[in-house]
């Protein structure tokens, strides 16, 4: 029997099969924390526009013509809302059009508040961040950078480039073999549960592997983006308008879709908040199975031994 005829019939006994389950095994449970953390964070921060635009200070509106207060003026005006606290910054008297304010910070022994204040008024409008913004930035700086800055972004691309390595071992681990392939498509529900957590593993795997492979595949994007701004320099017509060629379209929808950008329709976030958190099935579902093959034989043996 040739290598393909063995792989389509039994790919059990392909080396190449062997290989790649090796490697799905251990890269999965090197990384399945690294998943968990990335997925519940991605997952959450689906909302962070929602949230921030809901959350955010209502500002008054612009003035045209209307010179804003002095900083000395504002610096009053802070001391007055604030008494026995110090000034530590003023924003200063420049404001935007978007959003007249002026950040003002207060302090006060170890107590340190961010407010903003009108710039026109010298009122107190409320707080510069709302707390869950500020627990929504230390998430995206989570999801994004590992918590390290820089060097924790080089991390997730390692990190996004070993998930994509997972899936892509992961399809070949999947194929069972000609006669029994749609075995691995559902999940027998009443079976006992070691096979249910095989086939939730497997059927999950299946259905959601080019949405999982999207998001290893973008997460190298956002980290190293010069390669592939690179391929689409070079496979691009030079007449073409920078930011409306085809590649350039396909990058922007590939940072849309790992994000889930979708504040225009609630449904869209809802579903994608959910299917984030498949990766972290999977993991749990492969440990198991890890745990029932591997871990759970090696504790029975000695037990067998001594009776």
């Amino acid at each position: 029997m040739s290598l393909w005829g063995q792989w389509v019939r039994q790919p059990q006994q392909v080396w190449l099969r062997r290989a790649a389950f090796q490697i799905h095994l251990w890269t999965g449970l090197a990384i399945g924390l690294y998943i968990v953390i990335l997925c519940l964070t991605g997952s959450a921060l689906v909302y962070r526009g929602v949230l921030d635009d809901a959350l955010e200070t209502p500002a008054p509106a612009f003035r045209p013509g209307e010179e804003a207060l002095s900083i000395e003026q504002l610096t009053a005006a802070a001391q007055r809302a604030y008494p026995g606290y110090t000034v530590s910054r003023v924003g200063g008297n420049r404001i935007n059009r978007r959003r007249p304010v002026i950040e003002i910070w207060v302090d006060r022994g170890d107590e340190h508040i961010e407010r903003l204040f009108n710039p026109y008024t010298g009122d107190d409008l409320g707080p510069a961040l709302h707390w869950i913004t500020r627990a929504n930035i230390w998430l995206a700086s989570l999801h994004d950078e590992l918590l390290f800055g820089e060097r924790g972004r080089f991390y997730n691309g390692i990190g996004s480039a070993l998930i994509t390595l997972l899936c892509l071992t992961g399809a070949i681990v999947w194929w069972p073999g000609i006669r029994s392939w749609r075995r691995g498509l559902g999940v027998k529900w009443r079976a006992a549960w070691p096979r249910l957590n095989f086939d939730l593993h497997s059927a999950l795997g299946f259905w959601f592997f080019l949405l999982i492979l999207m998001w290893g595949f973008t997460g190298v994007y956002l980290v190293i983006p010069e390669p592939f701004a690179a391929l689409v320099d070079r496979y691009s017509e030079a007449d073409e308008i920078l930011g409306t060629r085809t590649g350039d379209i396909i990058l922007r929808w590939g940072v849309r879709l790992h994000f889930g950008r979708w504040e225009d329709s609630p449904v869209l976030m809802a579903v994608w908040a959910v299917l984030g958190l498949v990766p972290v099935i999977m993991f749990i579902t492969g440990a198991i199975m890890w745990w029932h093959r591997v871990l759970r034989k090696r504790q029975v043996r000695p037990v067998e031994a001594e009776t």
